[in-house]
């Protein structure tokens, strides 16, 4: 290697100049201090209290300049590392689910506030790494979670997420635009973090997450935005009880189209609430009993 890492400063301050490329100086600074301590296993006080330490193992130190080289292609962080933090649950992450963002936070933190002590059946719709499922499965513990996904490779992520996190989630492979599995059948809280990105929006989006990301978990077509609230909400009229709850996550231009649809199918007292970022992100809704 050119660059030769003895200690823990010398390491980030490599990655500091290497990632100064690509990201901005905040960025690469908060970076860097979680490469370091995912490979080294210590927290950002560890650091500056041992970052004159010399780094003796080699294998450590080639996983840094790997993570690096990934970064540098303008894969994800999480990505990289595997692993990302939701709702203060370790979420792993790989190409065949997208990496949880923090809107999707406060998705499932609306839902623990209001649903604190329920002791009823929750089914989140298009479960993807599991993050949401788990997320509740470990606030809402007299919860029944149960995530749904139409991709093997979703349920096999989310089923060991679970395991890692230590909740009970029963986790179903099914196509519910076909027949709606059995076991979620009288759900009280009905969850949807669904594709919701125009494919005319792809030109604005980053290309780590155009070029990484799973793109059938991002977009829908611009003549059929709604195209699979439309088909959750149809599905609903079997599986959710009266007087049960749907949040959806939505695309922030489709606030109002989106009430509308609750509105046409017998949901009321509809609410489109914003994210931290003052954008219509959240749409939740009751169905008439």
């Amino acid at each position: 290697m050119a660059v030769k890492l003895q200690t823990l400063k010398d390491i980030r301050n490599y990655l500091l100049l290497e990632l100064s490329e690509m990201y901005s100086e905040k960025e690469s600074e908060s970076i860097s201090d979680i490469i370091i301590s995912k490979v080294f296993k210590i927290s950002r006080t560890e650091y500056l209290l041992n970052r004159d330490e010399i780094i003796s193992d080699s294998k450590k130190r080639e996983l840094v300049y790997r993570y690096c080289s990934d970064l540098k292609t303008g894969k994800p962080l999480q990505y990289v590392t595997g692993e990302t933090l939701f709702y203060n649950c370790i979420i792993r992450v790989n190409k065949g689910v997208l990496i949880p963002r923090p809107e999707t936070e406060e998705l499932a933190d609306l839902i623990v506030k209001e649903n604190r002590g329920f002791e009823g059946r929750i089914t989140d719709i298009g479960t993807g790494s599991g993050c949401i499922a788990i997320a509740l499965a470990a606030n809402i513990p007299l919860a029944k979670v149960t995530g749904i996904d139409i991709s093997s490779a979703a349920i096999k992520s989310a089923v060991n997420n679970a395991l890692l996190n230590k909740v009970r989630v029963s986790f179903i492979k099914a196509d519910l635009f076909n027949v709606a599995p059995p076991e979620i059948l009288n759900t009280d809280i009905l969850v949807s973090n669904p594709p919701y990105v125009l494919d005319s929006e792809k030109q604005f989006m980053k290309k780590n997450v155009l070029n990484f990301e799973p793109r059938k978990a991002l977009f829908v077509p611009d003549n059929d935005p709604l195209k699979f609230y439309r088909g959750i909400l149809i599905s609903a009229d079997q599986i959710l009880k009266p007087g049960g709850t749907v949040y959806f996550e939505i695309n922030e231009a489709k606030g109002r189209q989106v009430l509308e649809l609750l509105a046409s199918h017998r949901y009321h007292a509809i609410r489109v609430m914003k994210d931290i970022n003052g954008k219509d992100r959240i749409v939740k809704g009751r169905k008439y009993e």
